[in-house]
């Protein structure tokens, strides 16, 4: 089998053979029985003139041709969402030719997208009221409405800035889902996250901060398709996820607990939302059609050996996940590079990738480890490792 020079956390290196890649083929378009998205992330064009800090530019193509590869997989995509590096390189200008391309390509492939909504548009120091923050809101729905799109209503870091009580939010969530064509998906991202987010829905406590949450939804759940919570507790999930109203789901965003989430208990089970489907789609849509056949063994086998890898990719900071997003979608082949808009393929050090590669070998996800191990050889030779 291929091998590459690893380096160690004890400072020297190591010969890694890499194992064979997982067949998950057998079970690939089969149904779920769950709703499943993949919040997916951008390919930068690394041939662009610009600053990247400042001046980031997308392959646009490679972008949505990722995509493609999840919807026919069984995804539904979930777009211009933090996978996406929406406020961390993607901008709204930028966010509205990814949504306008990505809801045409849904289109054409006859699947499943929905859109991220925000206020990032506004800088939380511009603004002056909460009525500010509502009118951002709106000009971001309309756009994504005007396409033909579905909204998932983003977590605002200005209405965070500009709040001083919940009923704050009670206004600007309630003005917003009084005007909206379709039910949404609400997004609740911790401060893990995003720090600017931190004290959501008016409360510093998250249990408080709950109530304040599932009051909004109980108040506006006609026009509530669901709410992710981004929260890395998959205790607050089970509790919250156990006192929705009836008809409105709970799309989990716990990248560490997200197999025994997503199998549910007796009371109940949640949909997925995850960052961590982009980087293993082929195991995940298995796991979900074997989920769905009754085979909850195949289910645990095949999804188990990816928390490793999903809770290395997200551990602290946690804000920096993107990069190994990305990087995985390099060592699949899905992109012919590690370049990310607004050089966030800095954020993580050598070891992190170094073993992000032994946890992704490991979990049979490396489709080609011939060219998985070169790509990472050809990286690890760029920060100083020999091979």
């Amino acid at each position: 089998m291929p091998q590459v020079v690893l380096p160690t956390a004890s400072g020297g290196t190591e010969r890694h053979a890499t194992g064979e890649p997982a067949d998950f083929s057998g079970l690939h378009g089969r149904p779920f029985g769950r709703v499943a998205y993949a919040a997916a992330h951008v390919v930068a064009d690394p041939m662009a003139d610009c600053d990247p800090w400042l001046t980031p530019a997308i392959d646009w193509e490679r972008t949505i041709a990722f995509r493609r590869h999840l919807w026919r997989l069984g995804f539904g995509v979930a777009e211009a969402m933090d996978t996406a590096q929406r406020g961390m390189g993607l901008d709204w200008a930028q966010s509205r030719e990814l949504i306008r391309l990505s809801v045409a390509a849904a289109r054409e492939e006859g699947a499943m997208v929905a859109s991220g909504c925000g206020t990032d548009h506004l800088a939380p120091a511009d603004a002056r009221s909460v009525e500010d923050v509502i009118a951002a809101y709106e000009q971001q729905a309309g756009f994504i409405e005007g396409e033909g799109g579905r909204l998932i209503l983003m977590a605002s870091r200005a209405l965070a800035a500009r709040a001083t009580s919940p009923a704050d939010y009670e206004r600007v969530y309630g003005r917003i889902l009084s005007q909206v064509r379709e039910p949404v998906i609400l997004h609740w991202l911790g401060d893990m996250f995003d720090p600017a987010l931190a004290g959501y829905w008016g409360r510093a406590d998250l249990d408080e901060a709950m109530e304040v949450c599932l009051g909004i939804i109980h108040a506006h759940a006609d026009k509530i398709d669901g709410i992710k919570i981004s929260l890395l507790d998959d205790a607050k999930e089970v509790a919250m996820r156990r006192r929705l109203p009836a008809g409105v789901r709970m799309y989990t965003g716990d990248d560490f607990n997200y197999p025994a989430l997503i199998e549910g208990d007796g009371q109940g089970y949640s949909h997925a939302l995850l960052g961590i489907f982009d980087a293993i789609a082929p195991a995940a849509a298995a796991a979900l059609a074997a989920l769905e056949a009754g085979d909850r063994e195949r289910y645990h086998a095949i999804l188990g050996p990816t928390v490793p890898l999903s809770r290395h990719v997200f551990k602290a900071p946690t804000r920096f996940y993107k990069t190994g997003v990305v990087f995985m979608a390099y060592l699949n082949g899905h992109q012919d590079h590690f370049t990310m808009i607004g050089g966030q393929e800095s954020t993580r050090s050598t070891l992190h990738l170094a073993e992000l590669f032994r946890l992704a070998d490991r979990a049979g996800l490396l489709a080609d480890p011939a060219m998985a191990a070169a790509r990472m050889a050809d990286v690890l030779r760029v920060r100083g490792v020999a091979q």
